[in-house]
């Protein structure tokens, strides 16, 4: 299969260890703030509803929302290529919004009805569209990175010039498995991008007190896998840094780490009262760094956007999330027959 022309990325001003950097945010023109705020905002609108349908008893199981990390997959959806690869763990309804899968479609496969994306027998942590090149969802604390190191292999067997983006929290950095993926990685030289969603506290336990090594950008020296450190909140930066790494990747050169610095504001999940960090702090964070309010804040500084406009967009997206839980919690429950389909014998 022809390939597109493959050349190495301008590095930025090298941090003396990886010779790579964070870049530059990304210079957003107004199409492309618009479109940010609008995707940040559906997985926002979307993952509220999802913690009230569970709150009522139409969701069962397990429900981790992403609510403050929209930055991180919606600013590296931007940098992808048709074809490109996702897969993350169980927090991963804004990793499935940001690759276009349905809203109706997500939100049902929720309330574990025949509509969802796997016919409601997968629930919250277990859907994937090979359509879209999502992977799941996968509810083993770091199994995915492996997978997602095959899906880079295939990427690399096929010569196809698409990268794997593998997703994954500052709690499974820790797994035995992350670091086996790590040297296949290096020593194949395999288009993937290990991007750590470092929201602090794994299921409840801050990183200073779990994790030796504190800079996740820095776990894969010891194979020569070079890392950035980002502002995940910033979805400009995220854009920015996804755009390095997918054109290191594309050249041949390897694997690379994303460290985003991001964080969660509600708990590890929906059991979760998140009593090991106070209030005070999440608040904080709310009110000086939150993703979805700095790009409404340029959108209103730049006049590419009255205050109005911006209502406007956010009825839209409570709109179409409305229909989505309509639509989930009145649609048909899967036909007991379905116990025996997508079964390997």
């Amino acid at each position: 299969m022809a390939t597109a022309a493959r050349k190495a990325p301008a590095k930025s001003k090298s941090d003396g260890k990886s010779g790579l950097s964070a870049p530059k945010p990304a210079d957003f023109t107004k199409d492309e703030e618009l479109a940010a705020y609008r995707h940040m905002l559906l997985i926002r609108r979307f993952e509220e509803k999802a913690g009230q349908l569970y709150g009522m008893g139409f969701i069962g199981g397990f429900c981790h929302l992403y609510i403050g990390q929209e930055a991180v997959v919606t600013g590296m959806k931007m940098a992808l290529i048709d074809g490109d690869q996702m897969i993350t763990a169980y927090r991963d309804h804004g990793h499935m919004l940001a690759m276009e899968l349905s809203p109706r479609g997500v939100m049902a496969e929720l309330t574990g009805r025949r509509g969802g994306l796997s016919r409601g027998k997968g629930g919250s942590m277990h859907m994937f569209s090979k359509e879209k090149h999502f992977y799941g969802g996968h509810g083993i604390v770091g199994a995915q990175v492996s997978l997602g190191t095959g899906l880079a292999f295939a990427n690399r067997y096929r010569d196809n010039n698409n990268v794997s983006l593998t997703y994954f929290g500052d709690g499974a950095a820790n797994q035995g498995q992350v670091y086996e993926s790590f040297n296949m990685a290096s020593l194949w030289k395999l288009p993937v991008i290990y991007i750590i969603e470092n929201n602090r506290y794994a299921m409840g336990t801050s990183v200073s007190r779990s994790s030796a090594e504190t800079d996740f950008s820095h776990r894969g020296a010891s194979f020569k896998i070079p890392g950035i450190q980002v502002d995940g909140m910033d979805v400009r930066a995220v854009k920015a840094a996804g755009d390095l790494a997918t054109e290191w990747c594309r050249a041949g050169n390897g694997p690379l780490i994303l460290e985003m610095q991001t964080y969660r504001y509600r708990g590890h999940s929906m059991s979760d009262p998140a009593k090991y960090r106070s209030k005070e702090e999440v608040q904080k964070m709310r009110s000086e760094h939150d993703p979805i309010e700095q790009v409404k804040a340029r959108l209103i500084e730049k006049k590419w956007a009255t205050e109005d406009e911006l209502k406007t967009i956010d009825k839209e997206v409570r709109d179409i999330v409305a229909d989505a839980a309509e639509f989930a919690q009145n649609d048909a429950e899967p036909d007991p027959s379905e116990l025996w389909t997508d079964i390997v014998l």
